[in-house]
């Protein structure tokens, strides 16, 4: 088998899974505000893609960056990347349309252009006048000039005007063309603007709008001929593999600063803008044809967001309210309830209240001597971090592993590292040319002699951040059990490269003990399958890109073993093939962001089952430490078990990605109607019911 044909490329997978988030805007059994959530989303993540991915092919074609992929290949992806691209922005301002539609069924109208009705006039003219006016800087534009900066995320309008003359009227008249350049003051006025009512009815202006309607005013010496909208993206990663040496903060502050001057990675531009006007523009800004892609009258439309809603949440999706775990509020203490067993807490599902509760335990307990914990993504003004400063003031030892280099996340990162030593935290910060991307907690216990007492773990799937709590899917482990809590202490001890070879007991810790072992549960399976029995894998996980893996799962598949892979974002695996006749790819694209890895390895009746932060891209299992844990509660296996069943079973929300990376949607026969994240909420109430 050729290579070619057993892998789909990473950024091809990535641009399927966004044109599923996309489909949900069209979903009209959803509240249109639910529908305008995904427009925000697909745009945001499109940003981001362009950013990072695009940007690291172009890095590779101008010999910037040196990655495996060649230059051809990088040439080849990007003209891939850029028809699968233009073909969504076409999807998308269709379902944009039947939204604006479905809108003004609500007596909802989104202005789609500047020309605001009669009863408007007024107030548009005057909202100019007092809120945007005064934050206008137009700058005029000549090719060949010194370029204008132009900054991304953000919005800009390109103006075409002619200057007033007495000529104009002349049949024979040939007019010079005068461009303008004028950024939208985005953080000084909102995006989109509240009208007054009329008749009943609610009015909403994009801001763009408000100001292509007063152009006149803004140029009095011109003819406003044209204006349109363009933005741009820039290369945003910061690189930091690479570096030897130095002060690790200041290396990162220093490359965060260049980020708002990386290189070009896309220009965004209204598909309506003539040729000449484009070429203009391109000539005067150094644009390449290869930077070019479409857009439309709006764009930076993760926007959307925010766009007001006038009649409340009967036009929103109801969430399920995050339920509390009757046991763990009878117990009145989270270590008592872990001590008689081990938790596990499925947010948003439930609390991310007990998290913040076990470590304000653990500040106050007189017993415990230390508190060690890792910080990727935390929350602005994190409960968490206030929770470990305040242990830190009653004279616990903390220390917090800080990865610096969490993309996006960087500066809050590093603000909040300072703010914790300064509280008398010991900081731990990232290792040379790996990441940290475990999320894990310990708290240690001692007596009065300095002997060991009963200690905590908590193992996740998702960061410690109550804001992201409350919308990705994550599960939690809180364990007592003592070969788990020796091998955090190993871990961490591995952290402050104490420890060079450790050894792990129970934890799958990436570039140690987790590829053997993975290797070892899929081997074990394959023999089941080979003897006749029945071999049986559910692999959940965010994105699956490692080759080396993929085969291992393609050679399962050809020896019997049944493997259903449930798979978000990214799977370079192409099932429906020879090779991976056995393998089915599921995608669930819901209300929450899927988030949870979650493994089960049928182990001939006895399942084993695994929760952790890895996914299986080649970044995570060679280049980060990752941590995963087995799940030694029986009861809790079943709940896993059970919440892969109900997910394999969801005939809404969920989709088969095919051998051409189609979303094909799960349609059953009868009246059965699985919606896998509100069907598991009902599931875990009932649970915790009958606990």
């Amino acid at each position: 088998m050729e290579n070619s044909h057993k892998y789909f490329k990473r950024d091809i997978s990535w641009l399927s899974f966004n044109y599923r988030v996309l489909l949900e805007a069209e979903d009209e059994t959803l509240p249109i505000y639910e529908r305008i959530k995904f427009l925000s989303i697909y745009s945001s993540n499109l940003e981001e893609f362009y950013e990072i991915r695009v940007a690291e092919h172009r890095g590779v074609i101008m010999k910037k960056n040196f990655t495996e992929e060649s230059g051809a290949e990088a040439e080849e992806t990007l003209a891939e990347i850029t028809e699968e691209v233009n073909r969504q922005q076409r999807e998308y301002y269709r379902i944009f349309s039947k939204v604006l539609q479905e809108l003004n069924r609500q007596d909802i109208y989104l202005y789609q252009d500047s020309r605001p009705e009669p009863f408007h006039e007024e107030f548009v003219h005057n909202f100019f006048n007092e809120e945007v006016f005064p934050f206008l800087s137009p700058v005029m534009i000549q090719a060949g000039d010194i370029r204008t900066f132009i900054r991304d995320r953000r919005l800009y309008l390109v103006i075409r005007m002619v200057k007033k003359s007495k000529r104009m009227a002349e049949p024979d008249y040939v007019p010079d063309y005068y461009y303008a350049l004028m950024k939208i003051p985005y953080a000084k006025v909102p995006r989109f603007i509240e009208l007054p009512t009329h008749e009943g009815k609610h009015y909403i202006m994009f801001i763009d709008d408000i100001i292509r309607a007063n152009l006149s005013s803004i140029f009095p010496g011109y003819v406003v001929e044209s204006c349109y909208s363009i933005k741009i993206s820039r290369d945003a990663d910061i690189y930091l593999d690479d570096e030897k040496g130095g002060n690790i903060v200041e290396n990162i502050r220093k490359k965060v600063k260049k980020r708002k001057i990386g290189a070009l990675s896309r220009f965004m531009y209204d598909s309506n803008m003539p040729d000449d006007f484009l070429a203009f523009i391109c000539n005067a800004f150094g644009i390449t044809t290869d930077d070019l892609v479409l857009g439309g009258r709006y764009n930076n439309l993760q926007d959307l967001i925010k766009l007001p809603n006038p009649r409340g949440k009967e036009l929103e999706q109801q969430v399920p309210s995050p339920m509390r775990v009757p046991f763990l509020d009878e117990m009145g203490s989270v270590f008592r309830a872990v001590k008689k067993r081990d938790i596990l807490l499925h947010f948003p599902y439930q609390s991310f209240d007990y998290l913040i509760r076990f470590l304000m335990e653990a500040a106050f307990d007189p017993k415990v001597d230390e508190i060690k914990i890792t910080q990727y993504r935390v929350a602005e003004n994190s409960a968490v971090i206030n929770t470990l400063i305040s242990a830190a003031q009653n004279g616990k030892k903390v220390t917090v592993f800080v990865e610096l280099k969490a993309r996006f996340d960087e500066e809050n990162n590093m603000s909040t590292a300072e703010r914790m030593e300064q509280a008398g935290i010991d900081i731990i910060f990232s290792i040379p040319k790996l990441k940290v991307h475990a999320k894990v907690a310990l708290v240690l216990r001692k007596n009065d002699k300095g002997e060991r007492l009963r200690s905590y773990a908590y193992v996740s799937t998702g960061n410690f951040n109550e804001k992201t709590a409350k919308i990705y899917a994550d599960i939690a482990l809180y364990t007592c059990n003592k070969q788990i809590v020796e091998d955090m202490c190993t871990l961490f001890q591995v952290l402050r490269r104490e420890v060079k070879e450790p050894h792990f007991k129970r934890l799958l810790i990436a570039r140690f003990n987790l590829l053997p072992e993975l290797k070892q549960l899929i081997q074990k399976e394959i023999d089941l399958a080979r003897q006749g029995k029945s071999g049986r894998i559910i692999l959940k996980m965010n994105a699956l890109q490692d080759t080396a893996m993929i085969d291992e799962l393609y050679r399962a598949s050809e020896a019997g073993v049944q493997i259903d892979l449930i798979v978000r974002g990214i799977c370079c695996l192409v099932p429906g093939e020879s090779f991976s006749r056995n393998i089915r790819v599921t995608r669930i694209v819901d209300t929450f962001l899927e988030h949870a890895r979650v493994w089960y390895f049928g182990n001939g009746g006895d399942p084993k089952v695994f929760i952790g932060s890895p996914d299986w891209m080649r970044r995570n299992l060679y280049r980060r430490i990752e941590a995963v844990t087995p799940i030694l509660d029986g009861r809790l296996r079943q709940e896993l078990t059970d919440m892969l069943h109900l997910q394999l079973s969801a005939n809404r929300k969920a989709c088969w990605v095919d051998n051409h990376l189609q979303n094909v949607f799960k349609r059953k026969p009868g009246n059965d109607d699985v919606r896998a994240q509100y069907d598991f909420y009902e599931y875990l109430k009932r649970k915790l019911a009958d606990d």
